[in-house]
């Protein structure tokens, strides 16, 4: 039998948020092989972030107003920016500009601001613990976000790279760069709902 907490890490990271749209860019942008650091930091990083509400990092975090908010308006800024740089990518060529993808700290260091697994990794903290230790719980938690979000940001990664096939012209980037642009920037105002 599935342990309960697999389906809802599955479901809750499989849904398009900021490292889903982030991956299938960069996928389709640079490929796979180049997008495997970026993969690797945001599995890492969620790991560790699901492993600290294990803890009972997440509870301080939600006890404390100000750190929230602060958390939330670091988010938003982070994805905002990278919501304008995708944006400002679609008005040029998808060749133009200082472009690289994620490098694997950057992509761990998101994680402690992606409020979209800050909330599932307390959700799941919260109703699928199963009676361990803290410290049991926390490894729990990180060994199973962090193997399913891997398998779901190679998946979108993967798709990503097929895009390519489809976007043969500089038209057709600048339209998937904006569409991209203005779904990550809608996920960085989904914070404060």
């Amino acid at each position: 039998m599935i342990d309960p907490l697999y389906i809802f890490v599955f479901a809750g990271l499989f849904s398009p948020g900021p490292n889903v749209i982030m991956v299938t860019t960069s996928g389709a942008r640079f490929g796979i092989k180049a997008t495997i650091p970026h993969v690797l930091g945001i599995a890492i990083g969620v790991g560790i972030t699901a492993g600290l509400t294990g803890l009972g990092i997440g509870a301080i975090v939600t006890n404390f107003p100000t750190v929230t908010l602060v958390l939330k308006i670091v988010a938003a800024t982070w994805i905002l920016w990278m919501a304008y740089g995708m944006i400002t990518k679609a008005r040029s060529s998808k060749q133009t500009g200082p472009d690289a993808p994620f490098t694997f700290i950057q992509a761990v260091l998101f994680q402690w601001v992606n409020p979209k697994i800050w909330a599932i990794a307390l959700a799941a903290s919260a109703g699928y613990s199963i009676g361990l230790s803290p410290s049991g719980e926390a490894v729990r938690l990180a060994t199973a976000f962090a193997g399913i979000n891997l398998c779901v940001c190679l998946f979108w990664t993967f798709a990503g790279s097929l895009l390519t096939l489809l976007l043969k012209s500089d038209k057709a980037w600048s339209i998937f760069l904006g569409i991209m642009g203005v779904a990550l920037a809608a996920s960085a105002l989904m914070i404060f709902i």
